[in-house]
């Protein structure tokens, strides 16, 4: 279990993160989402010892990450893959690590194994792709056999085999009873991995809740109509002020109007439908609902207007600002 109480952190006259509380149960997966700038990584490295709080704690298992005996037992962490010297062998660099705790050389074969370095393991890290060098952090974080495991964008440079392993590596784990808390920019991806959710937006919690609260909480979503007479329920439904997509020449997608209303207005002028679904608004819209006033770092859109960019959030970037 992590539990954050009034945590605060300020460089200077910047306030990284501001009075956050809140607590990760064992046995789920909870997200850690916010916009660059947010707070997220500055939060994740207070709570093992890498930052020093300026008010306010936070305690890992009942204690202070430094409290701990075998750190390495208790909590595992993957904040920077790019932490490895270089020209050490992934072996090399597990063996090093197991050494400070007393793991033996078994463990270090299993985590390389269970994170499928076994045909890189003797070869330098400094020749490592973006995904291998992930790997070896995930398998670093699990070198102890933790009770508590911290990922910052664990699947960043994965291919989607990789992916898809690691999501099902942190559900297995919480499934165990563990503690897993992790931070990703793939909202699809985490819509499918975690089952909680704790949002930031400049240093203080916006949300902390199940993700299906999340995506509940989200205004919007559509209707999906199929008929063949799309055009005049077209009609009648912008007479009723919603808005309307024609889709396909029988299909339309309608906000504005819930499905009960759209099947009444049918059933009164006589138009047969084929297809009335309703669409909830999917985690990343809902997540976009929730900090469209929380963003620090804007860009130009090619339309000319600001608007928060989105690239990171769909897997097309995910470099986050140094100070998050």
């Amino acid at each position: 279990m992590i539990e954050a109480t009034h945590l605060t952190k300020r460089y200077g006259s910047k306030t990284a993160v501001d009075d956050v509380t809140f607590t990760v149960q064992p046995g789920l997966v909870t997200g850690f989402l916010g916009p660059n700038g947010a707070g997220k990584s500055t939060t994740m490295r207070m709570i093992v010892g890498l930052d020093r709080p300026t008010q306010g704690r936070v305690r890992v298992n009942g204690r202070s990450y430094a409290e701990h005996r075998a750190p390495l037992g208790e909590v595992g962490t993957l904040l920077d893959a790019k932490a490895v010297h270089t020209g050490r062998s992934a072996y090399n660099h597990l063996h090093a690590m197991a050494a400070t705790h007393g793991i033996g050389t078994k463990r270090v074969k299993e985590v390389i194994e269970m994170t499928g370095l076994e045909s890189v393991a003797r070869k330098r890290v400094g020749g490592f792709s973006l995904g291998m060098g992930q790997r070896l952090g995930i398998a670093a974080a699990l070198l102890g056999d933790p009770q508590t495991l911290i990922l910052d964008e664990p699947v960043n440079g994965l291919d989607p085999e990789g992916v898809l392993w690691v999501r099902k590596l942190v559900r297995h784990l919480a499934s165990q009873g563990r503690t897993v808390f992790l931070s990703s920019h793939l909202m699809s991806e985490m819509a499918l991995t975690a089952d909680h959710i704790i949002v930031v937006g400049r240093g203080k919690v916006i949300a902390d809740a199940p993700v299906a609260d999340i995506i509940a909480r989200g205004k919007g979503g559509s209707v999906r109509v199929r008929t063949p007479q799309a055009g005049q329920l077209e009609d009648l439904l912008r007479r009723a002020s919603a808005i309307v997509t024609q889709a396909d020449h029988d299909l339309l997608e309608v906000t504005g109007a819930p499905s009960a209303q759209i099947g009444e207005l049918a059933a009164g002028a006589g138009i047969v439908l084929h297809e009335l679904v309703p669409t909830k608004v999917s985690l990343e819209e809902a997540y976009m609902q929730l900090t469209v006033g929380e963003v620090e770092y804007q860009s130009e859109n090619p339309l000319g207007h600001v608007a928060q960019d989105t690239a990171s959030l769909t897997g097309v970037g995910q470099t986050e600002g140094a100070l998050r």
